[in-house]
């Protein structure tokens, strides 16, 4: 059964949700109808006129959570006289307040598993409201976490968190250690599933009592057949399970301070046994390997011996050491701050001392200072007066023996005086080379800070050099940049240049192409002057040729007809041809008659 102090966290959690305008005050209507739910869950009758009554003396407005609380004990808690499902009562808080205090729609786990987180707060945080959880429940927190994940503890990271906390208040609310766990600071990179597995391992093992969890095999008392369990331990009980769904539970076997727990030797096939043994029966049960056997007997062994020393579960024993053992770090650090305010106070009043000394010293220094003055005076005075005695003894030497010998007398005593005072001249004079030493002590202090302020200059003036330096080359940068634009006009004019070149060469071009369609006038002129000749040739050829046997190749037909040349000669005169019309392509002039031209000209003549 739970404590009472932690079933107070979770109804803290649900007030707390209906004070909407954040007064510490809820309205008793409210308060009638939170207090109705929790008496349903609790399985206990409600009184609706007790809150009434209760609250008999206060009509002014809404209620203080300091005023609800002791109701809360005497009407409510106390009243409780059987088991009721706590996570129920749990569960109806939480839905109160967690849609107020947090979106879980930015988290990378589910709701269920920020309620579980949530649970796991109100188990770990402190006795005091508003709840908070300490840095080292924290880490306890985490570090099982991780544990149950399977992934190493960063104790770097999580004392960079820890500063970081130190900076703002050195705590966490409910809330902030959903986010902590729902944004994965300390397990990125671990897929969100894992996340959860571990969250559902740490809350059964925590908020549960679930000690221990597996599939083992156990002997049955009625058919002695063997037959495979899951089994959960728990501070007082070991409850076994068909299958670990914990849907259809088969027995518990109930621990208490009589039982107890043996290991057997193999036998009938089976390896790895041991008994329970209980008040009424006893329970044989065979484990996977030796490893998980002695491990389960070392889990059994410590809930009995744990029974037998009448302490609760092992993890609200842990919690109270953990509590005990800040109180106690608290108490002493307080104690520590209490000695140190006393030696502060000590100290001050060895300052006060030392300078009330110091002061005496003055004092006793110009004391001495104004002694050796009247000293002095004294020598002077007494030198005077001797002389004036010598003077003085020459006339009457009688009388004044009896006067020496008194003054001799005197004289010691005054000597004595003198010997007495130079002591304490020397005292003095000590004290004030002490001072002395120490005044030079300061000096050189000084002298040192003024080096450190030089060298600081020093330093400056090197930024300074170094500034300047940059200053320098963004100057030489600009000029470059200068130069670059100066030399991309220029490319920028001769560009210009080239096009003026350019439209220049296509007048030109134009003017060539009208001379070249001139040109091509005059060829054709020339093509009909040469056709007229070469008929004339042709004529004249064909009368005077001798006849000559005929190529048995086939024949050529050419503009002088059939068989007017060989092949050779007309080759030959392809030849010339394509040679003069070359040379007249060269010369700018093309010849307009061919090569025969002046042949054929001859003949006519």
């Amino acid at each position: 059964m739970w404590l009472r102090g932690e079933l107070l966290k979770s109804i803290w959690h649900a007030f707390t949700a209906l004070d909407l305008d954040h007064r510490g005050k809820v309205s008793k209507s409210q308060l009638k109808v939170l207090s109705h739910n929790i008496c349903t869950l609790m399985k206990i009758p409600h009184d609706p006129k007790a809150l009434e009554e209760h609250f008999k003396d206060d009509d002014s407005g809404p209620l203080s959570n300091q005023g609800y609380m002791p109701y809360l004990n005497t009407f409510i808690l106390d009243k409780v006289q059987e088991d009721f499902d706590v996570l129920e009562l749990c569960r109806m808080c939480w839905t109160l307040c967690y849609k107020k205090n947090i979106c879980t729609k930015n988290l990378l786990i589910s709701d269920n598993d920020c309620f579980k987180v949530w649970c796991i707060f109100n188990f770990l945080s402190e006795e005091k409201y508003p709840l908070v959880i300490v840095i080292e429940e924290i880490e306890y927190f985490l570090q099982k976490l991780m544990e149950a994940m399977g992934i190493g503890w960063s104790e770097e990271k999580f004392v960079d968190y820890k500063l970081h906390l130190y900076r703002k208040k050195n705590c966490l609310t409910a809330w902030e250690l959903i986010e902590l766990v729902g944004l994965s600071y300390f397990s990125k990179g671990i897929h969100r599933q894992i996340l959860s597995m571990g969250i559902n391992e740490v809350f059964q093992e925590l908020i549960l009592d679930v000690l221990k969890q597996g599939y083992m095999m156990k002997k049955g008392h009625m058919r002695k057949n063997w037959n495979e369990r899951w089994f959960v331990l728990k501070p007082n009980s070991l409850s076994y399970y068909a299958c670990e769904d914990l849907v259809e539970l088969k027995g518990v076997i109930s621990l208490d301070q009589n039982c107890c727990v043996e290991s057997l030797l193999d036998k009938e096939g089976k390896k790895c046994l041991f008994i329970i043994k209980c008040s009424d029966k006893s329970f044989e049960i065979s484990a996977s390997d030796k490893k998980k056997k002695q491990e389960w007997i070392q889990a059994i062994q410590t809930c009995i011996q744990l029974l037998r020393l009448g302490l609760s579960s092992p993890h609200r024993e842990a919690r109270r050491r953990r509590k005990e053992l800040r109180q106690r770090q608290q108490t002493e650090e307080g104690d520590m701050v209490e000695r140190m305010k006393e030696l502060q106070v000590a100290n001050e009043n060895k300052q006060k001392q030392l300078e009330n000394m110091r002061k005496k010293m003055e004092e006793a220094a110009a004391q001495a200072a104004m002694e050796e003055h009247m000293r002095k005076q004294t020598q002077l005075d007494l030198q005077d007066r001797y002389r004036l005695d010598l003077e003085r003894e020459k006339m009457v030497r009688q009388q004044m023996e009896e006067q020496v010998a008194q003054k001799s007398s005197e004289l010691e005593h005054y000597l004595q005086r003198v010997r007495e005072l130079e002591d304490m001249y020397h005292q003095l004079t000590e004290a004030l080379e002490d001072e002395r030493q120490a005044k030079q002590d300061e000096e050189a202090m000084r002298k040192l800070q003024a080096r450190l302020l030089e060298e600081e200059t020093e330093k400056r003036a090197e930024l300074e050099q170094i500034h300047l330096q940059q200053q320098r080359a963004l100057s030489q940068t600009q000029a470059e940049k200068q130069e670059l634009v100066t030399e991309q006009q220029a490319k920028e004019r001769d560009l210009q240049a080239a096009m003026q070149q350019l439209e220049t060469l296509e007048r030109e071009r134009q003017g060539a192409l009208q001379e070249y369609q001139v040109v091509s006038k005059k060829l054709e002129r020339a093509a009909n002057k040469t056709k007229n000749w070469k008929d004339k040739v042709a004529r004249h050829e064909g009368l005077v040729r001798l006849i000559q046997p005929g190529d048995k190749a086939p024949q050529k037909m050419t503009n002088w007809g059939p068989a007017a040349f060989t092949d050779i000669e007309l080759e030959l005169r392809k030849k010339l041809w394509q040679e003069s019309k070359n040379q007249g392509a060269q010369g700018g002039s093309p010849c307009l008659y061919g090569p025969h031209a002046d042949e054929g000209d001859s003949d006519h003549n």
